[in-house]
């Protein structure tokens, strides 16, 4: 029997990007005792879970993505004890933990890896991945190149060898072909998962195997020389879908447990989708929606795509915001009017699946702007001016309007955004109008609405470009949901079946009683993202 509420399922997941949510040591990161201090925030805004990047032990080359250890807190963030902490206190509220794992690579401060280093014949050498080339030094020992710029192998004079390291030089690659690192991947699930954690977001998780023959990748057009090549043999092997089965069946042991997957390089959500099941990962992340122009006719292609994937193997999810991309208030808001921001909440909120937020995105945080000498992302400084990485999404969260916006009085390690003083949640509390409010009046709707929760979709306009609606349908209720991408009036054509039967209005930015509808249109107003109610 179907459990009436599961919560990965039915609820809504909250990222937060841990060194700028809340500094309770004042030392300008964000910490454990932090977020503690903000659960009764995230109760009332209304999520059910929230996603921690990393915070195990890490010299912070890549800021908590090259792990030291997987088994322990990093101390700029807490202690265990502090997390079992966290855990008591979010558990009280019902809210879930969780963890991100990176588990393709490892900070080469590790213990493993400098023993791996340090001669050919260590026992732990075959834990990572390294290579000779009988050409010679000077030359890799394939085409294969780094993401974050350069080859992907890097040589080591001590040993006179190369190791592959799919992102950074610090970040050398596990060899998940070797049984005793599959094994002890295998036990960094039954460890966090032992403690009480509730779920796992999997990163970059198709990467973890590479082609055992380590051929060439084949060439295409691109703009960078990452972008050169097809991927086809240092990632998304076919012996990935075992070791999904092997993480599956180790979290269905377990009451209630979760893990979503990023499909790195993922071009198309059928990409996506072939590792979702009953077998595989519970879901995966389709990133289609954060390079999505402001367009509905765009949004509607990936929606309708991404439901008909999933509508017997899976359960979609979708997600406007994470610590890798730009702000969807800084796509799409025209300075600071969240106008268009209200309209994105409410169909990310309304969709059939599991919505992510990020933190701030309830308040409309933009990006901050940085001076070339004031990026700290690794990507950013390779490839500026071209891209200029990803530390504009990172600044510290907006509380109030008191000295570093409430994050903490500590200088923070990332600068505040300007627009602080007005952009804080305090502020947002206490106007009934505000972005918060917006979202917690939706947050609030999809937890006493059984159609916004598991109802199935149908789309209700096609192919246009201003004009996104659908319905949302229960056996005891349908959902109307109109959202208008422009400025413009609008006008909905009513098909018969939605004529006849009294509609109620749920919420709406704009309206505040039902309008007429005159010979089968329903009126829409510009910016209008509007909930309608009846019983079937």
């Amino acid at each position: 029997m179907e459990k009436d509420f599961l919560w990965w399922r039915d609820g809504v997941i909250y990222q937060i990007y841990p060194r700028s949510f809340a500094d309770s040591n004042n030392d300008g990161i964000g910490d454990l005792p932090g977020i503690i201090s903000k659960l009764d925030y995230l109760s009332e805004l209304g999520v059910d879970a929230i996603w921690l990047s990393p915070i195990y032990p890490s010299p912070d080359k890549d800021f908590g993505y090259d792990v030291a250890d997987y088994f322990d807190i990093d101390p700029k963030f807490g202690t265990l004890t502090d997390f079992d902490h966290l855990l008591q206190e979010a558990h009280k509220r019902n809210i879930h933990i969780v963890m991100d794992l990176v588990l393709n690579h490892i900070s080469d401060q590790n213990a493993w890896f400098q023993a791996s280093k340090s001669s050919r014949d260590n026992p732990y050498r075959d834990w990572f991945i390294w290579r000779d080339n009988p050409k010679g030094k000077q030359y890799p020992p394939n085409n294969w190149q780094s993401n974050f710029g350069g080859s992907g192998w890097e040589y080591d004079k001590t040993t006179g060898q190369y190791y592959y390291h799919m992102f950074l030089i610090e970040e050398p690659d596990l060899n998940w072909r070797n049984p005793d690192v599959y094994k002890k991947m295998m036990d960094v699930f039954k460890f966090w998962l032992d403690r009480g954690v509730d779920g796992f977001r999997l990163d970059v998780f198709n990467e973890y195997f590479k082609d055992d023959q380590y051929r060439d990748n084949p060439p295409r057009l691109g703009i960078r020389p990452f972008e050169w090549q097809k991927h086809i043999y240092d990632a998304s092997r076919p012996e990935m879908m075992g070791a999904l089965k092997d993480i599956r069946a180790i979290l269905d042991s377990y009451s209630e447990r979760y893990a979503v997957g990023e499909t790195f390089l993922a071009t198309t959500s059928e990409e996506a989708a072939q590792y979702i099941g009953s077998d595989k990962l519970h879901t995966a992340f389709d990133f289609t929606f954060l390079t999505n122009p402001w367009n509905a006719k765009c949004f509607s292609s990936v929606i309708t795509r991404w439901d008909r994937l999933l509508s017997d193997s899976g359960w979609p999810n979708y997600v406007l915001n994470n610590h890798d991309e730009p702000r969807s208030a800084t796509r799409y808001a025209k300075g600071e009017n969240d106008a268009r921001l209200k309209v994105a909440a409410a169909m990310l909120l309304t969709l059939r699946g599991t919505p992510f937020l990020y933190y701030g995105e309830e308040i409309g945080m933009r990006d901050i702007k940085l001076k070339r000498s004031e990026i700290l992302d690794p990507v950013g400084k390779h490839y500026w001016p071209f891209f200029i990485g990803r530390d504009g999404c990172r600044s510290p969260m907006q509380w109030d309007s008191s000295e570093n916006a409430g994050f903490g009085k500590g200088k923070p390690w990332q600068k505040v955004h300007p627009n602080y003083l007005q952009r804080n949640v305090k502020a947002q509390s206490e106007d009934t109008d505000s972005l918060l409010n917006f979202y917690k009046k939706l947050l609030a709707l999809r937890k006493t609405t059984p159609a916004l929760q598991k109802g199935s979709f149908v789309l209700l306009t096609d192919r246009q470009r201003r004009l996104l609606a659908y319905l949302r349908q229960s056996k005891e209720q349908t959902v109307l949901v109109v959202l208008n991408f422009g400025h413009h009036k609008e006008r909905l054509s009513m098909e018969p079946q939605l004529i006849g039967k009294e509609w109620q209005l749920l919420l709406s930015n704009k309206l505040y009683q039902v309008p007429e509808i005159k010979n089968g249109w329903l009126p829409i107003v510009g910016d209008e993202a509007s909930l309608y109610i009846r019983k079937n």
